[in-house]
């Protein structure tokens, strides 16, 4: 495994090193609650439509498209004051917030898993389709400014780290386990800062 992990971090492309860097940046920027996650993000983004495509991970170049467009709607949401004259605010979400974002995920696991698995040669369609549903999900909240965003970002990571693994991807494996860490500590400084609704 060590040999896999060194083979696969020399034959880490430029493309993938870049993506990679601007990843970590917009969590970095993310966490302090900076709008340069966005730009920062459709960087990354952008880059990994493209190796998700070649590396037949269909679901999350899916994401990646999805990430761009969201984050041109979080980027205007969290630029944009509110009713009161106010930025957006960190907030928890209720019940039904709650019920809504699983019932988000769940949709979308289960359309992705079978467009998967029916429509391409993916050959990780179920695990694909988590990871994809889970960062669906988080980047939804996160244009939002849930705290609970974290929680799902920290679910798509555990999910990413092997798949893009497997994938010979090892750099963006490696990013995946960063982005785990930043996520666990994108909950904890959100949660202090959490309005209660």
């Amino acid at each position: 495994m060590l040999d896999q992990l060194l083979s696969g971090l020399y034959a880490t492309t430029p493309l993938e090193f870049v993506a990679v860097i601007f990843g970590i940046i917009s969590v970095m920027l993310s966490r302090i609650e900076h709008i340069g996650v966005y730009p920062t993000g459709i960087i990354n983004t952008g880059i990994y439509i493209y190796l998700s495509i070649i590396a037949g991970l269909y679901a999350e170049a899916s994401v990646n498209i999805y990430y761009t467009v969201m984050s041109i709607i979080g980027w205007v949401m969290w630029a944009r004051k509110q009713e009161d004259g106010e930025k957006l605010h960190i907030t928890a979400s209720t019940p039904t917030e709650w019920r809504n974002a699983l019932l988000f995920f769940a949709v979308f696991w289960i359309i992705l898993w079978y467009v998967l698995k029916t429509f391409t040669n993916s050959t990780v369609p179920l695990a694909d389709a988590f990871a994809s549903a889970t960062a669906y999900t988080g980047m939804w909240l996160m244009a939002r400014k849930k705290l609970e965003n974290w929680l799902w970002w920290i679910a798509t990571n555990i999910a990413a780290i092997p798949l893009y693994f497997i994938k010979g991807y090892v750099f963006t494996s490696f990013q995946y386990l960063v982005f785990l860490v930043l996520a666990v500590m994108g909950w904890v400084e959100w949660r202090a800062r959490a309005t209660r609704i």
